[in-house]
């Protein structure tokens, strides 16, 4: 399925050209759907700053771990940060929902739980995410809101906005749903502070505050009693990596620069595992991302490996973003 999203919206043609009616009455349904969030309407801004992370273009980007390097440098400053999420792929009985050592990823989704595990911080899981901020201020679980992929969710009121791309898929063919990747025009992008590449080179964009991430190994930790060991353990050894991510491929090129005799298996994003997907060989260890590794521990085999990666940025950008989000708390943040 990845491969073949792959062909169809980052390729350099458009082989879906004759859903060109569908594209744009999707990209018109978009924009009407902003005009109206964000009109009359539109529900008073919170009491706290709102950092949104997000994208313009549908499937993985890099989000969750720029959101987890955003909530670490706030924590760094003495801010209390909580994580707001849709919770996809997730269905809780109640909202908001509050994750916690007990919470599921069958409740929470993927990412809240993988968040949580990975920062310590507060994560709110709610559909509306208005009503999860609120909640959480009610509530009195930080200072800070960071919502993860909601850069489309127009009814929360956002003081800064965040736009994260995969350096090698870009915008794809330009085009929009179906027809291509785009949730909405790249205009957009000109109304977002940062834009940032998962990638060593910025797109090619014209904006004053584009920076480059990259996702960075740093262990590999035992799925089932957490021992860890070095990267250098790959060097030279079989490894079944299954990825249920956006872009499986530059998993699995991770771990073939890391030295590993990779056999891969892309299935797509928030996945839902069954025993036979995560299989293995002989002489194979399975590794897996963080983010699968959450739904994986009661079906993987006892040689299973969770590959930890942490997001890097420059000094730049750091020191930029800082500056921005000190003014923020110094006025109690616009909500705008």
């Amino acid at each position: 399925m990845t491969a073949r999203v792959d062909r169809l919206w980052y390729g350099a043609g458009r082989p879906l050209w004759f859903l060109w009616p569908l594209a744009w009455l999707f990209r018109w349904l978009a924009g009407r759907r902003r005009q109206r969030l964000l009109g009359a309407g539109r529900p008073p801004g919170l009491s706290v700053p709102v950092v949104v992370v997000g994208n313009i273009t549908a499937g993985g980007t890099g989000k969750s771990p720029l959101t987890a390097w955003l909530v670490a440098t706030l924590q760094s400053q003495g801010w209390r940060p909580v994580i707001l999420s849709r919770g996809y792929g997730g269905r809780a009985s109640d909202y908001p929902l509050l994750v916690s050592n007990s919470t599921s990823p069958a409740q929470a989704g993927d990412e809240p739980v993988m968040l949580w595990q990975q920062t310590g911080c507060p994560v709110v899981v709610d559909p509306q995410r208005y009503r999860g901020g609120q909640w959480a201020i009610q509530q009195r679980l930080g200072n800070f809101l960071v919502c993860d992929d909601g850069l489309q969710h127009y009814r929360l009121p956002r003081d800064l906005e965040l736009a994260v791309f995969d350096g090698k898929r870009g915008l794809g063919n330009g085009a929009p749903i179906p027809v291509g990747p785009l949730r909405e025009p790249a205009e957009r992008l000109a109304s977002v502070d940062y834009v940032i590449t998962n990638g060593a080179e910025p797109l090619a964009l014209d904006h004053p505050e584009q920076y480059c991430m990259t996702l960075q190994p740093q262990r590999l930790r035992h799925l089932h009693t957490s021992e860890t060991r070095s990267l250098e353990w790959l060097q030279g050894r079989k490894v079944r990596a299954v990825a249920g991510i956006g872009n499986p491929q530059r998993f699995f090129d991770t771990l073939s620069d890391l030295g590993a005799q990779v056999r891969g298996l892309g299935l797509p994003d928030h996945h839902r595992f069954e025993t036979s997907d995560l299989a293995i060989g002989p002489d194979e260890v399975l590794v897996v991302t963080a983010k699968d590794a959450v739904k994986c521990a009661a079906l993987a085999p006892r040689d299973t490996w969770v590959l930890d990666v942490t997001a890097e940025l420059p000094a730049s950008f750091r020191k930029s973003v800082l500056t921005r989000l000190a003014a923020l708390t110094s006025t109690g943040g616009d909500a705008t």
